[in-house]
């Protein structure tokens, strides 16, 4: 009887220590955590992804293939508890830093997940180093964890594709017309350099492209840096000569046209002095002819006072005066 009431007091301590101390937990500051009843998670309603603003950058085609439902999000704190049928699934939502060349199913590949390739418009095969900072979407944590099997791979492949778009077709904005300046100057495009130059706009476009993610795959890509894009060594010497040869005609085209500049500027002025000289001898004659005409106008003894007045003032000015006689 005493061993009877000790088995069945070992199994009794057994069993709480199993499945009711064991059943308690917490979640950290950092983690959401969702919990599943037989394998099932605790959903929220007849709610889906597509009924919260995280969907809105999906395309319609898009809403039907990535419907997740909403699922009840277990927030930081604790002490929790479960049951035994039940299980509980931890995730950090802390942002993380990753190379762009990172292969989660292949740690070899991108040349050991350093160096990203990708081929440009005009056929160049380029290395491009940067990173990537993501974060797990705590607004879509079904698809996390049981929509996609592995989604630090969808997400990497996903990124991976949409660069690899925008560097094939990538072409540099245009520039703007300054005024003066030829039409037809001669430039060199070079996809590479357009890239360069752009590198700003390019990330910018990988954060747009990218806003979807958290619908697609529940995970949030918070930004992009690429920090360089490389031709392959075996170019780099012609590239290099390339960009040489472009500078050189830019430095002429830009010299060329700031000597025609100059020389417009001053033809501008010439005809203008010139002009204001024509002026200053005209407008003595112009109000001469306005006198004349008003003396005129009061009769032809005032314009006889007014010529015999002329001819005593230049009689003051001669030094020698011939008179013609009549004989």
């Amino acid at each position: 009887m005493q061993v009877t009431l000790g088995v069945i007091i070992g199994v009794t301590i057994w069993f709480l220590m199993r499945y009711l101390v064991a059943g308690i937990y917490t979640v950290n500051q950092n983690e959401r955590a969702v919990k599943t009843s037989f394998g099932r998670a605790e959903r929220i309603n007849q709610l889906t992804t597509l009924d919260d603003p995280i969907s809105e950058s999906l395309s319609d085609d898009q809403k039907t293939r990535y419907c997740y439902p909403q699922v009840r999000v277990i927030m930081p704190g604790g002490p929790y508890f479960k049951w035994p049928w039940e299980k509980i699934y931890k995730v950090s939502i802390a942002t993380g830093t990753v190379n762009m060349a990172w292969d989660p199913e292949d740690g070899s590949a991108n040349d050991n997940g350093t160096v990203l390739e990708a081929v440009t418009k005009d056929q160049l095969n380029t290395g491009l180093t940067g990173q990537i900072r993501y974060r797990v979407a705590d607004r879509n944590l079904y698809a996390f964890l049981f929509g996609i099997k592995n989604p630090y791979a969808h997400i990497m492949g996903y990124f991976v594709s949409v660069l690899r778009e925008r560097i094939a077709t990538f072409e540099a904005p245009p520039v703007p017309a300054v005024e003066g300046t030829p039409e037809n100057t001669v430039t060199i495009g070079i996809s590479i350099n357009d890239l360069r130059k752009n590198l700003r706009d390019l990330n910018e476009h990988m954060d747009k492209e990218c806003t979807s993610s958290a619908a697609r795959y529940g995970m949030v890509l918070d930004a992009t840096l690429i920090t360089s894009i490389d031709p392959p060594p075996e170019v780099e010497s012609a590239l290099a000569a390339i960009n040489t040869a472009y500078n050189q005609v830019s430095s002429d085209i830009s010299i060329a046209q700031a000597s025609a500049d100059q020389t417009i500027v001053q033809s501008k002025r010439a005809v203008e002095i010139e002009t204001l000289k024509a002026q200053a001898e005209v407008e003595p004659l112009t109000r001469l002819a306005s006198q004349l005409t008003e003396l005129k106008s009061r009769g032809s003894e005032a314009l006889r006072t007014y010529v015999r007045n002329v001819r005593l003032a230049l009689f003051e000015k001669a030094q020698q005066v011939f008179v013609e006689s009549n004989k």
